[in-house]
């Protein structure tokens, strides 16, 4: 599937106006180990080293939420309004 993205009268998307395309309605979900969610999710205390989890990320890359499993960060994205997407 290809979406195209047009910019009617306007030309090329500019740097910042890509850098927040599908901001406040696009996320990814992203597993992570602990040690990463530990400097994504500063405030989190207590994970064990080695630890498989999931961070919900806005399309910007900013961290919404960490989760335990895929299923939890997709249903917290749904319940926000957030359609999500794969990015490989």
């Amino acid at each position: 599937m290809t979406i195209t993205l047009e910019n009617p009268g306007q030309g090329p998307l500019t740097a910042d106006q890509f850098a927040h395309l599908g901001e406040g309605a696009i996320a990814y979900v992203r597993p992570i180990r602990s040690e990463e969610a530990q400097a994504l999710f500063p405030q989190i205390q207590g994970l064990q080293p080695g630890q498989q989890l999931f961070a919900l990320l806005g399309a910007n890359g900013a961290p919404i939420v960490l989760a335990d499993s895929k299923d939890a960060a997709v249903a917290n994205a749904w319940e926000n309004h957030l359609a999500t997407v794969s990015v490989h």
